[in-house]
């Protein structure tokens, strides 16, 4: 027996309404898929995971309390291994704290740690430390910021041998934060 498939072909007023009972379905589960992510708790989790990456001289507020104190002659090491370098630290406060609740606190912690290093970077006048550590031996090496043994090389620019690159990307953060500092009224 041969079954025949029926295929309806909408046009018109019918195709419209087809269309937007789909669009609108579509929206719907769009936000309750968005509706069931909390998103206050993914900041929270981000926050502490950051706090975790910290090395230097570490403040009484440290919340993993099996963290120490590490790399505490050339900075602090933001990017989660000891090679230290300036570009991936830049981070812009953009009035996001009213929704952050009780993690605002560590949120500016964290910009006041970054910015600290940075104020540290360019202490000299006419000279920016640009990075700590060698980038291949670092990369290979997988220990905590405790136990950290590799050879902590620095290097700057300054006027002879420029960088306005790293530069900028130094300045724009410590602006940044400080209108964070000011607006917050925490530090």
């Amino acid at each position: 027996m041969k079954r025949e498939v029926m295929v309806m072909e909408l046009s018109g007023p019918c195709r419209s309404q087809l269309m937007i009972m789909t669009f609108v379905l579509m929206n719907v589960m769009v936000v309750d898929y968005v509706a069931s992510h909390d998103y206050g708790e993914t900041l929270s989790k981000s926050i502490l995971f950051f706090e975790g990456q910290r090395s230097g001289e570490l403040p009484l507020s440290q919340r993993m309390a099996w963290r120490k104190d590490s790399a505490l002659r050339d900075g602090s090491d933001v990017g989660g291994r000891q090679h230290q370098i300036q570009f991936p630290n830049g981070l812009l406060n953009h009035h996001a704290g009213k929704f952050m609740g009780s993690d605002l606190k560590y949120a500016l912690e964290a910009i006041r740690w970054v910015t600290d290093y940075f104020l540290k970077a360019t202490r000299v006048p006419g000279v920016v430390y640009v990075q700590v550590g060698e980038f291949y031996g670092d990369h290979r090496c997988w220990e905590r910021p405790e136990d950290m043994d590799t050879p902590r090389t620095t290097y700057k620019v300054r006027k002879m041998k420029p960088g306005s690159e790293v530069s900028g990307e130094i300045a724009a953060p410590l602006v940044a934060s400080s209108l964070g500092e000011v607006s917050s009224n925490v530090y």
